[in-house]
């Protein structure tokens, strides 16, 4: 099937859609090097639950996702649903769930952090919500963009000590569907554009050496098209600070920008999930490798087919 849908004109379509980007600065090789890769959207219900039940989760991960993961000190994805045994189900058109224990084959393929900034994280509430990130740091990984208050949430997650702090910012750019927004209780990161630059400009005065990335889930589902608002704000980031964003929710690939020299992959697409228009089976990870004066992007493209990731390489 993957071969069926595979084919050169797609392939020189999405590479020119997504200017596969680099940055280099002073090159300096050696051990100290650090690799991170972020990945889309990963759903672990619907049509992917049946996946599960089916073939188990260990077969969502293909031989070249498994040789890119472990290559990688830190692999972050967009978990787009709740992990949890509660079910508390907010009033909205999709609803997730999935189960905790197949958080723990997300580690052992190599995840470490989880997003948790997007639409579908509070689908349980926000007992599910607080019980989704436990459920997480019990499976030795870390959750993002999500506490007990919006304070808790918006907090800088800091990936990496070396070889210069690394620090990511995860961030819901929409309204959600019928969930009150109550800063004090329970909640995902969602805040301003100008209260998000804010804290970015905050944090590189505090540390003028490290390395920002801003991780927001945004933009006009089912669209390759970058809206204007999204193209501002990521601006915006940059000016600020921020030296990477990687964007998702759209279950699109969008195109990336060098912006003054900093790279805004605006929508990177799905990455374990059910969709099966060629539209939404079509996406990339982002690798990031960053040494403490060089850093290069690549964004490698990922095909999807039956649920699975495939890592494609023109």
């Amino acid at each position: 099937m993957l071969t069926a849908l595979l084919s050169d004109k797609w392939l020189r379509r999405a590479a020119l859609l997504l200017l596969l980007c680099m940055v280099t600065t002073v090159a300096r090789g050696g051990d100290d090097t650090l690799r991170v890769v972020f990945t889309g959207d990963v759903l672990l219900d619907r049509g992917v639950r049946r996946f599960i039940e089916h073939r188990g989760v260990d077969a969502l991960f293909t031989p070249g996702v498994e040789k890119l993961f472990s290559s990688s000190e830190v692999v972050v994805g967009n978990l787009e649903c709740p992990a949890t045994v509660i079910r508390q189900p907010v009033y909205k058109r999709f609803i997730f769930r999935a189960e905790p224990q197949w958080l723990q084959a997300l580690r052992r393929h190599g995840f470490t952090h989880l997003g948790l900034a997007n639409n579908h994280s509070i689908d349980q509430g926000r007992a599910g919500l607080m019980d989704t990130q436990r459920n997480i740091r019990a499976a030795g990984m870390t959750p993002v963009g999500a506490g007990s208050n919006l304070q808790e949430a918006v907090k800088p997650v800091l990936l990496a000590e070396k070889p210069r702090k690394v620090f990511l910012l995860a961030t819901l750019g929409m309204t959600l569907e019928n969930f009150a927004y109550l800063p004090g209780s329970p909640c995902v990161a969602q805040e301003s554009a100008d209260s998000l630059a804010a804290r970015v400009a905050s944090l590189r005065r505090s540390y003028p050496d490290s390395y920002i990335i801003v991780m927001p889930h945004w933009g006009w589902e089912h669209h390759t098209e970058v809206i204007p608002h999204q193209r501002m704000v990521a601006h915006a980031l940059i000016d600020a600070g921020a030296d990477l964003i990687v964007g998702h929710h759209t279950h699109t690939l969008q195109p990336s920008e060098n912006y003054r020299g900093r790279i805004i992959y605006y929508g990177i697409g799905n990455f374990i999930f059910d969709q099966t228009r060629p539209l939404n089976t079509r996406a990339c990870v982002v690798c990031l490798r960053l040494t403490a004066t060089q850093a290069r992007t690549e964004a490698l493209l990922v095909l999807i087919s039956d649920c699975v990731p495939h890592i494609v390489r023109p």
